[in-house]
């Protein structure tokens, strides 16, 4: 059998290293390991945003790498393997902005298959900023605060584009 080439994907058995396969099981392709004979499973991606919201307008980012290179996004990132979604984007808006949040709620969960990188769920959550300069970064520049109607066209896919559409059509937030 083949074994996928997609990025992501396991190649070896995370338990004992043998080659996986590709076979039918559940009415899918699933990634099989012949020794272990078990079957290994694709996991989504999670990733972290934050909605931060300064009288009546959004922070976006423009990013700085690909994918999604010189698209504007909310200030985010994909979680640690040790880290829950809020740890992450208490980090990222830090990282990328410089300032320093408390996330005041949920606002939604979104699904995305548009990143090369792997498909995703990318969880939302309002910020409240409580201190922290507004900062430029190596991952994210030009912090930019727009109003509902100037929000940029070219926003990054990954759920960010779902999520900014959001606000901007219904801003109950």
């Amino acid at each position: 059998m083949e074994v996928p080439a997609k990025t992501g994907d396991f190649i070896f058995c995370p338990t004992c290293g043998t080659l996986l396969e590709l076979r039918d099981y559940e009415r899918k392709q699933r990634l099989f390991c012949p020794k272990c004979k078990r079957i290994c499973y694709r996991q989504l991606k999670v990733g972290a945003g934050a909605l931060i919201v300064r009288d009546d307008e959004l922070l976006l980012v423009q990013r700085t790498a690909a994918p999604f290179q010189h698209c504007w996004n909310l200030p985010a990132g994909y979680a640690e393997a040790d880290e829950s979604p809020v740890q992450t984007v208490v980090r990222e808006v830090h990282e990328e902005t410089g300032l320093h949040i408390e996330v005041e709620g949920l606002v939604d969960v979104y699904f995305f298959d548009d990143d090369p990188r792997g498909n995703g769920i990318f969880i939302v959550y309002q910020c409240r900023v409580t201190g922290g300069d507004l900062i430029e970064s190596s991952e994210a520049v030009n912090p930019t605060f727009f109003p509902r109607n100037g929000v940029p066209e070219n926003l990054a896919g990954g759920g960010h584009d779902q999520a900014v559409r959001a606000w901007r059509e219904l801003c109950t937030y």
